[in-house]
């Protein structure tokens, strides 16, 4: 692989990603850069599906980042991931390796890939007062000077035009911000499968949760003073069992609640990867219902094709 690309592997919940980088990483000597929301929080384990047992391959540990890299309770922020993951990926490339950017987590995915910039900037009255006399073709030809216009977003609208001009210059005079906005190129993979599939698989999941001590869990970050406000925030598993610790719902309840909401998540996440397909991005996907050597051999012989 070049040396500034990396692979991405993304999908739904319950699809396997982590599992598919695992091995995918022994192959290529590489080393997974997490991009999901809440596996950053240390101690929330099982609502999140960390299975870091994942990580280890035939007796070798795969090397993981961005993962239990905070304490729960706190604001975490798409900013702070996108720095935290930049750096880490610089350090896996630096050191010869291959980044495997691995997650469901859709905005995390794209403030890596499409370098979001996410600092805020100010409106600069000075460049918007010389802009007036200029016309949307010539503001069009400045923006395509600092950067390539895949798609339409930001010049339908000669506010947005003038918006994602006026950010860029802002970035250029700050170069200490620009390393975490660079867009990062990769080669990206994703998991999919017959719904009805994917469903069963949360579904036999979520009880496997609750089984392994989810809501011992939960439990167990209330009494360590998590505010569970801030445990309904992070939402899902989370949300659903904090309602149920504070007597708001029973346990049959929670399981309906829950396995519906899962449910609904996973469209969602589909629905964003759909969307990045439309915005550009060129995503190869792979049944999850196929054996792991099947996926991880399709995977590699693409990636070389696609090289």
């Amino acid at each position: 692989m070049s040396q500034n690309k990396i692979i991405t592997i993304l999908g739904p919940t319950a699809t396997g990603k982590t599992d598919l980088a695992v091995h995918v990483a022994d192959a290529l000597d590489g080393e997974i850069v997490s991009a999901d929301s809440r596996q950053v929080f240390r101690r929330m384990d099982i609502g999140t599906g960390k299975d870091l047992d994942e990580y280890t391959i035939d007796g070798r540990l795969i090397p993981y980042h961005m993962i239990n890299i905070v304490e729960p309770g706190i604001e975490y922020n798409v900013f702070e991931y996108q720095q935290g993951a930049q750096r880490a990926i610089d350090n896996i490339l630096a050191r010869g390796k291959t980044a495997i950017l691995c997650g469901g987590s859709g905005m995390y995915i794209e403030s890596v890939l499409k370098g979001y910039k996410l600092f805020p900037v100010p409106q600069n009255d000075r460049l918007r007062a010389e802009w007036q006399t200029l016309g949307d073709e010539a503001l069009i030809e400045k923006l395509a000077a600092f950067k390539s216009l895949h798609n339409h977003t930001d010049t339908c609208e000669r506010e947005r035009l003038v918006r994602a001009l006026e950010i860029e210059i802002y970035y250029r005079e700050h170069p200490e911000l620009q390393d975490a906005a660079r867009p990062r190129a990769s080669i990206i993979f994703g998991l999919c499968g017959d719904r009805n599939v994917v469903r069963q698989k949360i579904t036999k999941r979520l009880k496997e949760r609750l089984d392994s001590g989810l809501i011992e869990e939960v439990d167990n970050l209330l009494k360590s003073g998590v505010n569970p406000a801030q445990l309904i925030r992070y939402g899902l598993e989370y949300k659903f069992v904090t309602f149920y610790m504070q007597n708001l719902i029973d346990k049959e309840t929670l399981f309906r609640q829950l396995n519906t909401a899962i449910h609904q998540f996973s469209k969602r996440q589909m629905t964003w990867f759909r969307r990045m397909e439309r915005s550009g991005f060129v995503i190869h996907w792979i049944d999850c219902a196929l054996p792991m050597e099947k996926k991880t051999n399709m995977l590699l012989t693409m990636l070389n094709e696609a090289q």
